[in-house]
Formats: C-alpha cells, structure tokens, sequence
C-alpha cells in the first residue's frame, strides 16, 4: 500500500468509528433503554423463600429414584443448563457429574446404546423471571392473555389454551412441576402409570409422612414453616419456591446495556461494528437480527422456523422434531426465540444443542443454507443420536423456505465474512454479565452445605472431580 493510502486510511478510520457511534446512539429510539427488569418486582437470593428453593433445586430426593435433582439439567455455572447438547438426567454412571463426561449406567432400564433419552437442550434459567408469554423451546408452559391481561397459566396438564388452576404464581412456578413427572429427566421408575398429580403428591408425602414406606428422613420441615407455616410440605409449596429460586437468578448487568446507559467506552470496536451489523437492517447492510431478537431482553418471544440441525431423539417419529407445531397444530418446525442475554454461557445452542460454538451459532442464523451444507456432526457428544439428522434438518429448512416465500418469516441468508461474523459473535459476548465468569458472584446461587435437609444434596463435579 503506497503511503498516500496509508494516510488516508488513519484519516478516514475516526470517521468510520464515528459513523458506527453515531448509529449505535440511535437505538436509544429503538425501544432500548438498557434495563431488560423495567418495573418487574423480582426476588434476591437472600430472600428466605428463594434460599429454601435453591435448597429444593439441588436435591436428589425430588428424583424418583434419589438419582437426579433439577441442577442435573440446569446448574448455574453451567450457563444455567448442563453444558450437554441434550441433558442426561435419571440413570446416570455417576449422578453428581455434570457436563462432559456424564454418560448413561450401561445396566440401566432405559439404556439405548448411550444415547440421550431426553429430545431438547436444557434452557436456561437465567432470566427466567423476564420471560412474559412462555416456557420451554414449544411454549407449552404458557400466559393465557384476554384484552391484554393475564387470566391464567396453560400446561401440559390442560388442553391447549385452557387455564390450568393449579399452575401456580408464574411461569417459573408452573415449569417447575413438569421435570418431576418426566421419565427420563428425574421421575424414572417412580410411580409408573401414575397421573402427574399422583406422581407430585408422593414426592411431597415421603419429604412429609413420617409413615411413608418410602419416607426420606429430612429436616425440610424446618427449613418450610419459616416461609410456609408448620407441616407445609405440599407440591405446590415445592413448585412455588423452586421457582422463587429460579426468578431470583437476574443476570443483566453487562457491557452493552451499560452502553445503552451512556458510558460509550463500554463496547470494544468490534463489538460497536457487531451491534451496527445486528440491529441494521439488510437493505442497510445488517443482518436484521433485531427482526427477532427485539428489545433489551433480545426476543419477541415468538415461534421461529430456523432450521436448526434436527440432532437427538426428537419429539417426533422417526427423531424428527415439529416443535411449536406439536401444540397448534401450526408454526410446523418453528422454536421459540431464545433471548441473548448471557448467549456466550449458554451453550450449546439450538433447540436440540445441534452447535457447540457460537461462532457456529451465529453462522447458521446468518446463513442457514450455508451452515446446514457445510454441518459437522463431529462436534456433538458421541450420547447424541444424529441417524435422521439429514433427511430432518432438510425438512426444517425447507420449512423455513416456504415460511419466506409466503411472508412468514422474514429471515433472508447473507453472505457474511469472517470479520463480521467476529464482530457480530463480539457483539454477543457484551452481553454476558460478568457475575457468571466470578465464582464467588455466581457461587450465592449453589449452596455451600454439603448434606442438605435430607442428605441428598447434589454436590456437582465436573469429568476430572472437581466441584462445580
């Protein structure tokens, strides 16, 4: 390069990065205003309900055979799930080791040559008190809303779009009955061929019933009348402080809403060239990500064909996977869309895990043709089941297709470089709280008692024995 070029370059860089300031300042007028909470009213982790929950969270006497807690899927040094592609949960070699390394016991019941039972990653529970209208990657824990206004919860123990009357407060509190009535996340063998409530009522009775001929001697009765009231040990006390726990793990204290709040050295260049990229639209030169990804909490919360790898057991015959459409009978392979408030610790990433990287992630929501052709299978854990992957992914992306012919989706496919596929994956690392990477931050949601209540505490370790 002639020096002459070189000049002109050092002069036109400030102007360039001016450019991209300007830009970003402007999306203060796009419904940003760096608080995600707004005037929710959440629970702190020192409030005496949210501790019994954590309590709760981590024990293996909510598992039906004492094997599996609700930690085994959704830790919160694991990005608030398990770091799996697809959760291991009941039958475990050993059931306090999360993560890598956690593979089935060969003789157990459900054993299918390692591969894992449950068919959806692990969501995270980070945040899980901003979510309005669902939960889970098929909204099937959902608000049912008249005029605007909440009139109740809908489960999976109501018919699609009916009120169940025992959901409990919120969404937290109404996804916290459902693990314990699945199989292969915690129930096992407990109570087979029992309704959900059976199942529910005999966990709380063998904590409770000292007559129980299961009975698990525990001291939980101490740790509910403070929050509670004597003998208060029901289900829907359990559910309800579970998801206390869970509403108390806020973490949106990042770079880029302290950007938004003014302080314009928080975001590296490339993070500020990876905003201008996920905000701007394609006719601008962006990626339109913000097209789903709205808002400080970075969702619309809506259902989304993607086309994500179809890899695991799938909800559907032959491992496919339809998604929202199992509960409409519309929306055929569309997920609902995750938010990206700490996406750097969140992985892996779809709603089957099918991505181990988020540069991968990123990839493929730019250009799903592109990531699909160009798929490597060899990144997934060898307990993930990929026979039908191909013939399903194609399914899904051919859904995303007709979606975009007939103006369902939006979602166009660019040709990215591999600058701004860094710029746009530095974009999404601003918005990680620093309180996940700080263990003592992050170590107020894991309990420091290495017996718990009832002797069942989950005390996690990672592949080496380290506690998590």
């Amino acid at each position: 390069m002639h020096s002459l070029d070189v000049r002109r370059v050092i002069l036109l860089f400030p102007l360039l990065l001016l450019s991209i300031i300007n830009s970003l300042q402007s999306l203060t007028s796009n419904d940003l205003t760096g608080d995600p909470v707004g005037d929710l009213t959440l629970p702190s982790i020192n409030d005496p309900k949210a501790k019994l929950g954590m309590k709760l969270f981590f024990t293996k006497s909510l598992g039906g055979v004492n094997d599996s807690a609700c930690v085994t899927c959704h830790h919160p040094a694991l990005g608030g799930g398990d770091n799996l592609s697809l959760p291991i949960g009941v039958e475990a070699i050993d059931p306090n080791l999360l993560g890598e390394g956690r593979v089935y016991d060969p003789s157990g019941l459900f054993y299918d040559n390692g591969f894992a039972l449950v068919p959806r990653n692990a969501p995270t529970t980070y945040n899980v008190a901003l979510w309005k209208r669902s939960l889970f990657w098929d909204g099937r824990i959902e608000n049912v809303v008249d005029n605007g206004v909440v009139q109740g919860i809908r489960t999976p123990d109501s018919d699609f779009g009916v009120i169940d009357p025992k959901a409990g407060a919120n969404l937290a509190v109404a996804q916290a009955r459902f693990p314990v009535t699945s199989r292969d996340e915690m129930r096992s063998t407990f109570e087979e061929n029992s309704s959900n409530d059976q199942i529910r009522t005999h966990l709380a009775l063998r904590l409770s019933d000292t007559t129980a001929s299961d009975y698990i001697a525990n001291t939980w009765n101490e740790e509910f009348s403070p929050v509670y009231g004597e003998n208060s040990i029901t289900y829907a006390n359990i559910s309800d402080a579970i998801g206390e726990y869970e509403q108390s793990q806020v973490f949106v204290n990042n770079p880029w809403n302290d950007y938004i709040k003014g302080n314009k050295s928080a975001l590296s260049d490339s993070a500020k060239r990876g905003a201008k990229l996920f905000f701007d639209s394609y006719g601008d030169g962006g990626m339109s990500c913000v097209s789903c990804h709205s808002s400080d909490f970075f969702s619309d919360e809506s259902f989304h064909a993607m086309a994500m790898p179809q890899v695991g057991v799938g909800k559907n015959e032959n491992a496919d996977d339809l998604g929202r459409f199992n509960e409409t009978k519309t929306e055929k392979y569309a997920f609902r869309t995750p938010s990206l408030l700490n996406v750097e610790m969140t992985g892996p990433w779809g709603h089957a895990g099918g991505y181990t990287t988020l540069e991968a992630v990123v990839r493929h929501m730019v250009n799903p043709e592109t990531a699909i052709q160009n798929y490597d299978a060899a990144q997934l854990n060898e307990n993930v089941n990929t026979q039908n992957f191909v013939v399903n992914t194609n399914k899904a992306l051919a859904q995303l297709k007709s979606d975009r012919a007939v103006g369902i989706s939006t979602h166009q496919s660019v040709e990215a470089s591999d600058a701004q596929i860094d710029d746009l994956v530095s974009f999404l690392q601003a918005l990680t709280d620093p309180c996940l990477k700080d263990k003592e931050c992050i170590g107020k949601w894991i309990p420091q008692n290495e017996v718990g209540p009832d002797s069942l505490q989950l005390n996690a370790t990672d592949k080496d024995g380290n506690l998590i």
